[in-house]
């Protein structure tokens, strides 16, 4: 029978075998990346990606947060004078990663953008978004040099937006239906917040012609208040982990409920 040190010694010496097989498979590997691509390619640097958050198991990358913060550009609710934190990049991952679980898990196909909605986005994000409107986005070449200039591509920006309608989409099914504004709730909004915005001497609009836009800005209104709740209750029943710690402050205002999508 082996005693059991030698037995020890022997496990030691497979596991160390087995590393070192690793250890150059992994630089074969390596190499044949580097050099795959051409002489030119194998002198410039491997960068290598990192975990930084986990939401239900779903890894948040490093570049995660890198791109958030490049295609925030695209975003009409951004402060184009403020560039985005890692922390409030990171805040909009780990919302949106537990908005598409949701959808995910209850497999919704309704929220799924058409191509054709895809395109029409991202035309009045060329059209009507101050940024692309001082770039003057509406012909090609300045849209290109607009995407070159933010380190984007065409194929990022269709992605995004993808991902961004679905979300919208996804809000409009589940929240928005059922939701009924009253007549009483329109005149009380008309009479209390939309007359007080004119001043003495300007005539307002009469109530029949601004009720619809009424009822869209108390409807949203009230989309915003069961969707925050909605992404509250999911944040405190999912497991998130933010595993860099120059980004737990994050972490701090997740769990204060004062950021959202």
């Amino acid at each position: 029978m082996t005693k059991p040190r030698t037995a020890r010694k022997q496990i030691a010496r497979a596991a160390m075998r087995w590393f070192c097989i690793f250890a150059v498979l992994a630089g074969m590997l390596s190499a044949e990346a580097q050099t795959s691509g051409g002489t030119a390619d194998a002198a410039l640097p491997v960068r290598i990606d990192r975990v930084v958050a986990v939401v239900n198991r779903q890894a948040i990358l490093e570049s995660d947060i890198e791109d958030e913060m490049q295609l925030s550009v695209l975003d009409p609710s951004t402060n184009p004078k403020e560039k985005m934190t890692q922390q409030q990049a990171l805040e909009r991952l780990i919302s949106r990663a537990l908005i598409q679980q949701q959808i995910q898990q209850e497999d919704l196909e309704a929220t799924k953008p058409k191509p054709e909605e895809i395109a029409a986005r991202i035309e009045e994000i060329r059209t009507e978004l101050p940024a692309c409107v001082r770039a003057d986005c509406k012909s090609d070449a300045s849209w290109k040099t607009f995407l070159a200039h933010h380190e984007l591509t065409p194929a990022e920006v269709e992605k995004y937006m993808r991902l961004r309608l679905e979300i919208l989409n996804f809000i409009e099914l589940r929240f928005r239906q059922g939701i009924r504004i009253t007549p009483e709730e329109i005149e009380t909004y008309y009479a209390g917040t939309l007359l007080p915005q004119y001043p003495a001497g300007e005539k307002p609009p009469p109530l029949q012609q601004v009720s619809s836009r009424i009822e869209e800005i108390l409807l949203q209104q009230r989309v915003n208040v069961l969707f925050d709740s909605w992404l509250s209750n999911l944040r405190k029943q999912g497991q998130i982990e933010v595993l860099d710690p120059t980004l737990e402050k994050a972490d701090a205002a997740r769990d204060s409920g004062e950021t959202k999508e």
